[in-house]
């Protein structure tokens, strides 16, 4: 081992590149997706929407209570190492889970004539459309360039750990926030699928 390596605690881990081959199952998704809705079967729509809806939730959950904290509190080198390594695939599993949870949903709340019923029993579609608005804008607006930023930020000789730091800590806050908007979601579903 080089000295300069064994004197820098920040020593660059190798990092996987962002490939699009080494993440070829959202092909998969999207093709399971695509599949059931020109089948109009509810059950398999409402089973992939539930199953990537449960994908999406317990994500946004596990990393804004328990991973966040976690890294909060581990070494740089080993914050920097896990990062490296979780930010590729979190770049195609979280838009790849949004996609298909909100495209099922959408086409789910038309088969069932959600769409067309009367207020006041529509507001529930509302509150579902803003808390699925704001979790795919939230997702794609913010958590994704995040996402990419801290990744290209790792990857250099000499990166700017308080930057990565800030970076981190607003980006698990935010993936906080969608576990608390996930719960919402899940309770405005319940109260739909139950009946108004």
């Amino acid at each position: 081992m080089s000295q300069a390596h064994a004197a820098s605690p920040l020593a660059p881990p190798t990092a996987p590149p962002i490939s699009v081959r080494d993440n070829w199952w959202v092909l998969v998704a999207l093709a399971l997706l695509v599949a059931a809705i020109v089948s109009h079967s509810l059950w398999f729509l409402n089973g992939l929407h539930v199953f990537a809806g449960l994908l999406w939730t317990g994500t946004d959950l596990f990393m804004g209570f328990v991973l966040g904290p976690i890294l909060g509190r581990v070494d740089p080198a080993a914050r920097r190492a896990i990062l490296l390594r979780l930010t590729p695939r979190m770049l195609f599993f979280m838009p790849t889970v949004s996609i298909v949870t909100t495209t099922a949903g959408w086409f789910l709340a038309s088969d069932f004539g959600f769409l067309n019923v009367p207020f006041p029993q529509r507001w529930w579609i509302v509150a579902a459309f803003v808390i699925a608005g704001l979790l795919v804008v939230q997702g794609l607006g913010i958590l994704l360039p995040t996402n990419l930023r801290i990744y290209f930020e790792l990857r250099r000789d000499q990166p700017d750990i308080e930057k990565i730091r800030g970076m981190t800590r607003r980006y698990f806050g935010v993936i906080a926030f969608q576990g608390v908007l996930q719960v919402a979601i899940i309770a405005v579903m319940a109260r739909m699928a139950t009946g108004f």
